[in-house]
């Protein structure tokens, strides 16, 4: 072979091994669709919970989630959860909007409307939830703290 044609097989090769590194390393950066198995959606007991929100305590990715009335929630909710309620209008596009990335902690009252919310969660493709079934009633009867409202 003449230098030429070594020149121009070696670049041959050298741009072959360049586009499959491209290929092989993008596969970590492209969008995929989300597989049913890429989500965490589980329900936990209030025990669980209440661990679940030890171990998360300065994790600016976990949210605790309360989807109960702002009535309900005043009276008493976990400390640090926010409010949206289930039963508003805008529920479904209040959830979308939030950061699909994080951890939820996610109740209600006594598990009706986290429930359904659940089943909303995992259609709008929210990796982690976790919920708990009975709700603050089943919290406050474990004797668990809540916070009023200010």
């Amino acid at each position: 072979m003449t230098n030429s044609r070594l020149r121009t097989s070696a670049i041959w090769m050298l741009l072959g091994s360049l586009f499959a590194w491209v290929v092989l390393t993008s596969g970590c950066i492209l969008l995929r669709p989300l597989e049913p198995s890429d989500q965490v959606i589980e329900n936990i007991t209030v025990k669980e919970a209440f661990d679940l929100i030890q171990a998360n305590k300065d994790n600016p990715d976990f949210v605790i989630l309360d989807v109960r009335t702002p009535e309900e929630f005043a009276s008493g909710h976990i400390e640090n959860a926010i409010n949206l309620d289930f039963l508003s209008e805008t529920f479904r596009k209040d959830l979308d909007q939030l950061d699909k990335s994080k951890t939820y902690l996610m109740h209600c009252r006594s598990g009706a409307r986290s429930v359904q919310a659940l089943s909303v969660m995992e259609e709008l493709s929210f990796l982690e939830v976790y919920h708990m079934p009975d709700g603050i009633l089943g919290w406050e009867a474990e004797g668990f703290p809540t916070v009023p409202s200010l």
